[in-house]
């Protein structure tokens, strides 16, 4: 596969496709929808087949119900993505997070599912569907022929904190993962970008993570002046796949302006201080 055109090469793509994993909610959800609105083809694949069913008849996307945790489904919808023509980007949402108990009193199940659904889920899709992601490469608007793989992790990868071992392992392997990727896949004209997004607001993230508590999980958020929602996410991971094909963004940390760091996160409205002034 050459990057460069030549006299009988691919024309300018016309019609770009996306695969988007975790597409029945939150970041997924918000992605598909976005690529939709801007003329992009989308393959939104997730467990919960009522939502997707209500996301394509809304947006028309392609549903795929699975199970990215099954080889077989995941086996699956690669061989329905080859059935539907050509792709030129993955996006990897699905993950989660579940339980904030410490090393000592966290569950080994909760451990083992957020490294099946962060980690090797992840793995598995990617392998799949990277020789379709190097069939559907095509040119830019420069003739740049390329495609995109697109991994969401967390800051969570990166920053240690008191009851988040378990999701920050299994984000640390994520992006490790991803960083890998992109060292095997030198040479080709596959770019590899990982967002890490900081404090999200999405309505089931955090209610899942603290076992159904709605009331524990808007806290979270209580006070914040303008989290980050699903939609700002996807308007960050659109554009990345929209950028000219010979840049790659390697790591996007995307956060709130009221969130300085993982650990400094302002309550209250934000507002300009006068000189010598701090928070």
């Amino acid at each position: 596969m050459n990057a460069q055109t030549t006299d009988d090469a691919v024309t300018e793509r016309t019609t770009r496709r996306a695969v988007v994993t975790g597409a029945s909610s939150g970041i997924g959800e918000a992605t598909a929808r976005e690529l939709r609105r801007r003329g992009w083809e989308v393959v939104a694949t997730a467990r919960r087949a009522d939502r997707l069913d209500a996301l394509a008849a809304e947006t028309g996307v392609e549903p795929v119900v699975a199970d990215l945790t099954s080889p077989d489904d995941v086996a699956r919808l690669t061989a329905r993505v080859a059935e539907i023509g050509p792709v030129q980007a993955l996006v990897n949402v699905a993950g989660g997070a579940l339980g904030v108990e410490s090393v000592e009193q966290g569950s080994e199940d909760d451990w083992r599912r957020m490294f099946e659904t962060n980690v090797l889920a992840t793995k598995d899709v990617i392998a799949t569907l990277l020789p379709l992601l190097r069939e559907g490469a095509s040119a830019d608007a420069n003739g740049f022929v390329h495609a995109d793989i697109v991994t969401v992790t967390s800051t969570a990868a990166s920053v240690r904190y008191e009851g988040g071992a378990g999701y920050s392992a299994a984000k640390a392997a994520e992006a490790a993962l991803v960083d890998v990727l992109r060292l095997e896949l030198a040479g080709e004209p596959i770019r590899v970008t990982d967002i890490a997004p900081g404090l999200v607001h999405t309505p089931e993230f955090s209610k899942v993570r603290l076992r159904g508590d709605a009331d524990a999980a808007e806290r979270i958020y209580e006070d914040v002046d303008h989290p980050l929602v699903a939609g700002d996410i996807a308007l960050v991971i659109a554009g990345t796949l929209e950028l000219p094909g010979h840049v790659n963004l390697d790591k996007i940390v995307v956060r709130p302006i009221a969130q300085a760091a993982h650990y400094k996160l302002v309550r209250g409205p934000l507002e300009v201080r006068g000189p010598g002034e701090r928070s």
